[in-house]
């Protein structure tokens, strides 16, 4: 697989041959029926397919029916016209880790969801989930970060167009796009705003050209469906995929045994046992925690910046013990009652947690807990974390004799 320097390799396709557009195709409703109607008659949309290329970056999480939609529909149509597909992923958590060219062809054979390293396993290694407050950091890491560093290689400085599917609903994502994009000669198009397509269009012209339903692309944990009043849909899909819900109620779970989330409902109250469907989510979700636990430490600093805003804020996630849930609790029940520290326990699914220094009310503030949670969250802590928390709590570390 190639890495961080990337050259195109395929004839007729280097540098230098005027390659001067590029489109980014999401899979879901609105790139997907761009692509479709302007493969009808490309040059009456302004493309000249020998100096246009498809971009997709691989987030390893698109939901089943996208990818099989994707090659029945899609890649034959891509073939029959011989439009370049180019499939993109990272290599690692680190921008300096660079990214790997999946497939580079005129005639794509299939779809290759994941690569290397995926923004699943980048969550998951540090026990969190998406946010949904502010920017979706998650696309601009997964996608944005990728499609960028092949365009950088590539155009190295020189003018492109990169279309984008914002649909006639999305206005203010293209004004967003416009001012967020750092590459050099870029030139960003919006085809769906010109032609007034808003959703309702795009996905009525995608069942009239190929007689389905276009669902939408998301990751299979995304929480975005909550704010954007998609839940029910969201949910229904989770039903149809047992084995997905399991894993992503797992996610979940995980992350919120090592942080309290403010404000938010979670995922798995959503899930009632009486329901067959959910039952089935239910028990998968169950079987993703019969794995071994560990007793995680972890420490948060939140901290204010030198202009008076506020830092991001730091942890420090250390494993202190492994072992089974059950056993885990018991060990962190029986010593926090010992030392008069309240301790929480889902008897159900078997979390247990101990605040040892509880989150204060105004920044600058210190939290620290113990927390037992499924073995997959990795040590880590974050650059220059130690002295940090010396000068915020003088060095006092509310210590519960684990180790």
């Amino acid at each position: 697989m190639t890495r961080t320097a990337y050259t195109p390799s395929l004839p007729g396709l280097s540098t230098t041959d005027g390659l001067d557009t590029v489109i980014n195709w999401g899979l879901g409703a609105d790139s997907t029926a761009y692509l479709a109607r302007m493969l009808t008659a490309p040059s009456a949309h302004g493309i000249d397919l020998d100096h246009t290329a498809v971009l997709y970056m691989a987030t390893g999480s698109e939901w089943p029916e996208t990818r099989l939609l994707v090659e029945e529909f899609m890649l034959p149509l891509l073939r029959e016209h011989g439009v370049r597909l180019v499939q993109l992923a990272r290599n690692g958590h680190r921008k300096e880790d660079g990214f790997t060219v999946l497939d580079d062809s005129r005639r794509p054979e299939r779809l290759l969801v994941r690569g290397p390293w995926t923004l699943w396993d980048d969550l998951e290694s540090v026990g969190t989930v998406p946010q949904q407050a502010g920017t979706r950091k998650c696309s601009l890491w997964a996608k944005g970060a990728v499609g960028d560093w092949w365009l950088a290689q590539v155009f190295n400085g020189r003018p492109f167009r990169q279309v984008m599917g914002f649909n006639a609903d999305e206005k203010g994502r293209c004004l967003r796009d416009e001012t967020a994009s750092k590459l050099p000669g870029r030139a960003g198009l919006y085809p769906l705003v010109d032609w007034g397509w808003g959703r309702q269009q795009v996905e009525d012209y995608l069942l009239a050209r190929f007689g389905v339903h276009w669902p939408k692309s998301y990751c299979t944990f995304c929480c975005f469906p909550v704010s954007m009043g998609a839940l029910p849909a969201h949910l229904e899909r989770m039903r149809a995929h047992p084995d997905i819900a399991g894993e992503v109620l797992r996610l979940e779970y995980t992350a919120m045994s090592l942080a309290k989330l403010y404000g938010r409902r979670t995922l798995l109250e959503f899930f009632d046992r009486a329901r067959p469907r959910d039952r089935a989510c239910l028990e998968a979700f169950e079987r993703e925690l019969d794995m071994p636990w560990v007793l995680y430490h972890v420490r948060r600093l939140f901290l204010g910046s030198a202009d008076g805003g506020r830092r991001p804020v730091m942890r420090s996630t250390e494993r202190v013990d492994i072992g089974r849930p059950q056993q885990l609790a018991r060990r962190l029940i029986s010593v926090s009652e010992l030392h008069r520290v309240d301790v929480e326990h889902d008897p159900v699914f078997g979390r247990a947690r101990a605040w040892v220094r509880p989150r204060g009310t105004a920044w600058p503030m210190a939290e620290e807990l113990f927390a037992t949670a499924p073995a997959r969250v990795i040590d880590k802590q974050d650059k220059n974390f130690e002295p940090e928390w010396e000068a915020l709590t003088s060095g006092s570390t509310a210590q519960l004799p684990l180790a």
